[in-house]
């Protein structure tokens, strides 16, 4: 019999696809439109795809496969897919919260299969910002992971009936930062991050940062669904856009930023690189593709990214995706007026 923290995953796993659709409805970045470049003069063979995190975080291709699940049995299944994909594309992927790990044994299975599946791949384990330096490092070794997430949830974790009621991360945060030798990002988890906390993540040595935001799988919808005595629907919009994250964050050359929230084609993904993206998660779109039409849909869809992202880089005119922070783009005035507002 699964544990309660694993039922709570399925749960999770569940909800997410249920939501899917209705999250998608409408997409952040259409209020994005880049300027044409008619004269790119560049070649297919002149693209490079791979992006630089930092100077130990070196990916093939300007995105990876972003954090979903694990702690469950349903869990293991995916997370051997996704690893055994993320091998043959080449990409590196994130995993789950292992923080259930920590205290159900039964469910280190779901998280060991990664590795078993993708033995020489970029690996990012995943904790919540309240687990200990030895925690922590236990996690990174049973995982043999080359950078670990620190997830920053508040927002899920107050409409979750059974989640944390206290938030005092920043010190732990720095503590983590301070004794691990591998690279360190902090995420959020579907809301946003503003300036202010890429701010006060900065001043404790956080150097990178996904801004994970509005768009994509919404954990509001998800802890809510779940939430049999409150009703937090009113919640549902809480949080900045992907996009109003990034331009938030866009005169911040210090921070080394990571998009997540909403990405469901290459353009996408283009866009985040042109407000500043090193590199660009992929989560509930992957999932939705693998749970509705398999795991050869999905080997042919990253097959056909890669393709589409050269030929959107050279129609940019951008030989790389580090290159695009160049390109011209209009906002709309919704955006417009955010920016305006923010930048007082």
């Amino acid at each position: 019999m699964e544990s309660i923290q694993s039922h709570r995953k399925d749960e999770h796993l569940s909800l997410a696809e249920k939501f899917y659709s209705a999250a998608h409805q409408d997409n952040p970045f259409d209020e994005i439109r880049i300027i044409h470049n008619s004269l790119p003069e560049l070649g297919f063979d002149d693209i490079s795809l791979k992006t630089k995190i930092d100077n130990n975080l070196l990916f093939e291709h300007p995105y990876y496969i972003e954090a979903i699940t694990g702690g469950s049995n349903q869990a293991t299944k995916i997370n051997s897919q996704l690893a055994k994909l993320a091998a043959k594309h080449h990409l590196p992927m994130a995993v789950g919260s292992a923080s259930v790990m920590l205290t159900d044994k039964s469910t280190e299975d779901s998280f060991s299969v990664v590795r078993e599946q993708n033995p020489n791949g970029i690996i990012i384990a995943n904790i919540s910002a309240n687990a200990t330096v030895e925690q922590a490092k236990f996690v990174i070794d049973f995982m043999q992971a080359n950078a670990l997430e620190v997830h920053i949830n508040t927002t899920q974790e107050l409409v979750m009936p059974e989640g944390e009621r206290e938030f005092y991360w920043l010190e732990n945060i720095k503590q983590l930062i301070d004794a691990l030798d591998i690279p360190v990002i902090v995420k959020e988890v579907g809301f946003g991050i503003s300036h202010e906390t890429v701010d006060q993540l900065q001043a404790i040595g956080v150097t990178n940062i996904n801004v994970s935001g509005r768009g994509g799988t919404n954990f509001v919808e998800i802890e809510n669904r779940r939430n049999h005595q409150n009703d937090f629907s009113y919640l549902t919009n809480w949080g900045q856009t992907t996009v109003e994250s990034l331009l938030d964050n866009s005169n911040n050359s210090n921070i080394n930023l990571l998009a997540s929230g909403g990405i469901s084609n290459p353009l996408d993904v283009i866009k985040c690189g042109i407000l500043g993206a090193n590199a660009v998660g992929v989560a509930g779109f992957f999932l939705h593709v693998l749970i509705k039409d398999g795991y050869d849909q999905l080997d042919q869809t990253l097959t056909n990214w890669d393709d589409e992202l050269r030929k959107l880089l050279v129609l940019c005119g951008a030989k790389s995706f580090n290159d695009l922070i160049d390109m011209p783009y209009i906002l709309s005035a919704n955006l417009n007026n955010f920016v305006s507002q923010r930048q007082k």
